[in-house]
């Protein structure tokens, strides 16, 4: 929740918004950073939403915060000696704000996991089920050291699928954006010269004047109703049944769908590797990929395994009865629970599917590039000869 502040401080007035559970953190905050609150209220105007947008705890500070905090644990320092220093080093509002209230937290004597756990938004079971392992077995900048390994490859890898995606999303866009302003606003204006003339008109032409009139006439209705569109397809995929139905399709779809496949089995293999390697149950690791998988397909499919491991089915089994995982991970996973070395085979399996897809990426970018130059070559053609082929009809007539 955010909140708007007033505060002074060496008789300076400042006023900022701060991400807190409540406004009594907000006044231990600033009391603790030397500040007098004057005012605190929730925020309600859209310009202080705005300011916390931009202040708003990112992936890549709660990746940044376990790195460090993995690396003072591991040189010696205590874990409120860590957030005093973490807490001199930050400039973000929200993220200070976290960090003082975690410190607060296990000053009170309350564990590092149970802290954590106010926080489900920005860290997950997965995160919160590893810190509580490595408190139990005392290992707990070890453990940090793994899940921020774990961490920095998730952003690697969506830094890689967003770059790879970057360009043919923007040039999309641009093509639809350029496409409407041309169709609404000039081509009326060219192809009103041609009423004024008693000549036949070719099917494109016709067809592009239709359109265009249409455009021309209804375009905030086509803006609205796009806008309601991308709303309520987006409200649809908060539905359980609208989620599993699109997620199918992406699974179903040439190239792209080859893509998610591969990018939930990195994302499973290498937690699921990092929880056992931590001493977490295999039953406890599915419940937690169950909750962190993205694909609904996927999600039902670990329910099941769920459910086959808790009955006794070994874990490679489990995964043979599924019909949605490649045969290279039952086979691997098989030999990693016969051999005793289940997460350092998942890890490696974890590897081979991440480096599957790079290669996935590759050709996903290497098939659109082409796609998208003939679909925009098709448009502006079509848009040519609709607009060109009149005027040799007219040229025909005056002879």
């Amino acid at each position: 929740m955010n909140y708007w502040y007033k505060a002074l401080k060496k008789d300076v007035v400042t006023t900022s918004t701060i991400e807190s559970g409540s406004p009594e953190d907000v006044v231990f905050f600033l009391k603790k950073n030397g500040y007098i609150p004057i005012e605190v209220k929730k925020v309600d105007s859209i310009l202080p939403q705005i300011e916390a947008l931009f202040n708003k705890i990112t992936f890549t500070d709660v990746v940044d915060f376990t790195r460090q905090l993995a690396i003072m644990l591991n040189a010696g320092l205590t874990l409120i000696d860590c957030f005093n220093i973490l807490e001199k080093q930050t400039k973000k509002p929200g993220l200070l704000a976290l960090i003082q209230d975690l410190n607060k937290q296990v000053m009170s004597g309350n564990t590092f996991s149970s802290a954590l756990q106010k926080y489900p938004n920005y860290f997950p079971g997965l995160y919160v089920s590893l810190v509580k392992s490595g408190e139990a077995s005392g290992k707990l900048s070890e453990i940090l050291l793994k899940l921020a390994e774990n961490l920095e490859k998730q952003r690697e890898f969506q830094a890689k699928i967003k770059s790879a995606l970057a360009y043919p999303v923007i040039v999309v866009i641009g093509m639809l954006g350029v496409m409407f302003v041309m169709i609404t606003f000039v081509v009326p204006k060219l192809l009103g010269l041609y009423k004024d003339f008693n000549v036949e008109l070719p099917a494109t032409t016709k067809i592009l004047i239709t359109v265009s009139d249409f455009s021309a006439k209804f375009w905030p209705l086509i803006i609205l109703g796009v806008f309601l569109g991308i709303t309520g397809f987006q409200r649809y995929l908060k539905t359980k049944s609208g989620k599993l139905i699109f997620d199918s399709f992406l699974l179903k779809m040439p190239a792209f769908g080859n893509l998610v496949q591969i990018s939930s089995l990195v994302d499973s293999t290498r937690t699921l590797a990092i929880l056992i390697g931590a001493g977490v149950s295999i039953l406890d690791g599915l419940s937690i990929i169950i909750e962190t998988t993205g694909n609904s397909v996927y999600r039902n499919s670990f329910k099941n395994i769920y459910s086959q491991v808790e009955k006794g089915f070994s874990l490679g089994t489990s995964l043979g009865n599924e019909n949605i995982y490649p045969p290279i991970l039952v086979q691997m996973t098989t030999v990693g629970e016969q051999t005793g070395k289940l997460d350092d085979t998942l890890l490696r399996i974890s590897h081979y599917f991440e480096m599957e897809s790079e290669i996935a990426v590759k050709s996903l970018t290497t098939l659109i590039e082409p796609a998208i130059l003939v679909v925009l070559g098709v448009g502006v053609g079509f848009l040519v000869i609709s607009v060109i082929t009149p005027i040799y009809n007219l040229t025909s007539a005056f002879k």
